[in-house]
């Protein structure tokens, strides 16, 4: 197989600790069709910025990390929308198996396609952002469905795909008891989910914003209290 299709990256982390089990190499990828209120990475909206790479650049990039990755590590493609690239991600995570790395993805769950169930096949553990429990704000502030990542996720439990459901807390949207409680019985109504995450949100990321001359949707709004997030977390573990 050869490995020459080319993909477009944001930046890279080489040694990265929050997308994935362990040390990993984490690639974020360009492009993403969503406009989450949240984001923190509007620079990676256009599908025709960033830097293009061969999947064998990549892999050879993470490789020189191995010895950092010990037993859970490896790598991670994010984004963006990393499955807008669906033919790249394949080829990574082909060669990643084949030099016996652990592959991780973190999407929105938004697209499934038989291209993308192709890349599903190749990943060892999804990160799955779940952005809220609600149906009208996950279209009103993602900007698509909530049925689309249920349906990825069903698809994942079909096929025991260990996933990690992720959720970006913001107050006054998802900050509620209600919603914790929705998203745990989601992960207890999938088997492939071992592991749920609640993600504080964090305002960071307004410089980007400014820089690019557009406005930041929730620059108005308070990040949550280490107290909040620590009673959201509580409710996971009753």
């Amino acid at each position: 197989m050869e490995y020459a299709v080319i993909g477009r990256v944001h930046s890279i982390q080489s040694l990265g600790t929050v997308d994935g089990p362990g040390v990993r190499y984490v690639v974020f990828l360009q492009g993403c069709h969503l406009r989450c209120g949240c984001c923190h990475n509007p620079d990676t909206w256009d599908a025709a910025g960033g830097t293009e790479y061969t999947a064998r650049e990549i892999v050879d990039k993470a490789e020189r990390f191995k010895e950092y990755f010990g037993t859970e590590g490896g790598v991670t493609l994010s984004g963006g929308e990393p499955l807008l690239q669906p033919q790249f991600v394949r080829e990574v995570f082909s060669l990643c198996r084949e030099r016996g790395i652990h592959t991780c993805l973190d999407t929105s769950g938004s697209i499934l396609t038989d291209e993308v169930r192709q890349v599903l096949a190749l990943t060892d553990r999804l990160l799955l952002d779940v952005k809220y429990t609600d149906a009208k704000l996950h279209v009103k502030y993602v900007g698509c469905t909530l049925d689309k990542p249920l349906e990825f996720l069903r698809f994942l439990d079909d096929h025991r795909i260990p996933t990690t459901l992720r959720q970006v807390i913001i107050p006054s949207l998802n900050d509620t008891e209600q919603n914790v409680r929705s998203l745990k019985k989601i992960a207890a109504d999938h088997l492939c989910v071992d592991k749920v995450e609640l993600l504080p949100f964090k305002k960071i990321c307004q410089v980007k914003y400014d820089d690019m001359g557009i406005p930041f949707p929730f620059a108005d709004l308070p990040e949550p209290t280490a107290q909040k997030m620590r009673d959201l977390n509580a409710i996971l573990t009753k």
